[in-house]
């Protein structure tokens, strides 16, 4: 998430785009952008009207046992959420009913070292890294047998989701991704950014110490520390006990603390990636533009919303069919504060 920031200032993209309002959202339609058909307005959902799925599996994919939750029509289009850091499948727990209703197979994994997600042999290493987990997802859909699949996420999802988009487009129908182009440049990672930006990510250098790595490994603080950041990061968003402690349970994957750890300090160059994977992040190294139909979302109260917020920062790395839409009062764990408006875009880009 870090490089979002610093794209934005390295790149210095501006958007053509024409400034409308939709029912709450500010949107920047790209002139390119022409679709099959008007999508259905979907109903209305209260954040928080549904607190679990009616079905949770599990598959062995790739390094993985991977546990998903999945609703709608066996053989509807597919649509797969993937949720970031520090969260899990509830994120998208209002989203899927929505899209299920619409008839869709909606796919929605726990990531490495989340929920009843598990690696198949001790001996494999706990990466972190970015075209690992991107790799996890491709061979979910191998596993299901799932040939091409709207990718949509946020955080940690919004980079994968990009890096599939990027690298695999046959695999990639169309993308929604919150925050934009999320895809890591440990080069430019290695550059300060200004002392504003810097403080919202305290827990990034935190975990880059012993300290922050002994706090993630201790149950009672890992579950605290995850609750301020959800409390920082949303600062709008009117959620209960409950609702958290739904997604805190995902945290006690053995793997847990290792996978945040490994992350974090992998994006910062603390922590070295494996050579599997060095053809892959060199790569994504060069910037890849994303050519299949895309929406990004900006959440305008989200501490990490690159100013001035409207998409700008990262519109020339999508040279697709493209929108842009920033949700006003939202915060960073945007599927769950704005299910609707997430679910929308997810039918909209659909239509591209």
């Amino acid at each position: 998430m870090i490089n979002r920031r610093t794209f934005g200032k390295t790149l210095g993209l501006v958007t053509g785009a024409t400034v409308a309002s939709l029912a709450g959202l500010q949107a920047f339609p790209a002139a390119s952008a022409t679709k099959r058909g008007a999508a259905p307005t979907l109903p209305a959902v209260t954040p928080g009207t549904h607190t679990s799925f009616a079905s949770l599996k599990q598959v062995k994919a790739g390094l993985l046992d991977i546990g998903y939750a999945e609703a709608g029509p066996a053989h509807g289009p597919v649509v797969i959420c993937l949720h970031g850091w520090p969260y899990d499948i509830h994120s998208f727990v209002d989203v899927a009913p929505l899209l299920a209703a619409q008839g869709y197979r909606v796919i929605v994994p726990y990531l490495r070292g989340h929920g009843t997600t598990r690696f198949l042999s001790s001996k494999t290493v706990r990466n972190a890294q970015q075209s690992a987990i991107a790799l996890d997802i491709i061979a979910l859909m191998d596993a299901l047998k799932i040939d091409k699949a709207v990718l949509a996420g946020f955080d940690w999802g919004s980079r994968t989701a990009d890096i599939i988009a990027a690298l695999w487009p046959k695999r990639c129908k169309a993308l929604v991704s919150v925050s934009g182009y999320l895809i890591t440049n440990l080069e430019a990672n290695l550059n300060p950014l200004p002392p504003k930006a810097e403080y919202a990510w305290w827990y990034q250098y935190y975990f880059a110490t012993e300290r922050g790595r002994l706090a993630m490994e201790n149950k009672d603080k890992r579950h605290d520390l995850n609750r301020l950041v959800w409390d920082t990061v949303s600062p709008t968003w009117d959620f209960d006990d409950a609702t958290f402690e739904r997604t805190a349970a995902a945290f006690e994957n053995p793997d847990y603390a290792a996978i945040v750890i490994h992350n974090y300090r992998w994006r910062l160059s603390l922590a070295d990636g494996e050579r599997r994977y060095d053809d892959l992040e060199k790569r994504l190294a060069v910037r890849p533009a994303i050519n299949v139909p895309t929406i990004t979302l900006d959440a305008e109260r989200d501490p990490f919303t690159a100013p001035p917020g409207d998409g700008s920062t990262y519109r020339g790395m999508f040279t697709g069919a493209y929108e842009h839409r920033t949700l006003q009062g939202i915060g960073h764990n945007l599927p769950q504060e704005a299910p609707t408006a997430f679910a929308q875009a997810v039918v909209d880009v659909d239509r591209f």
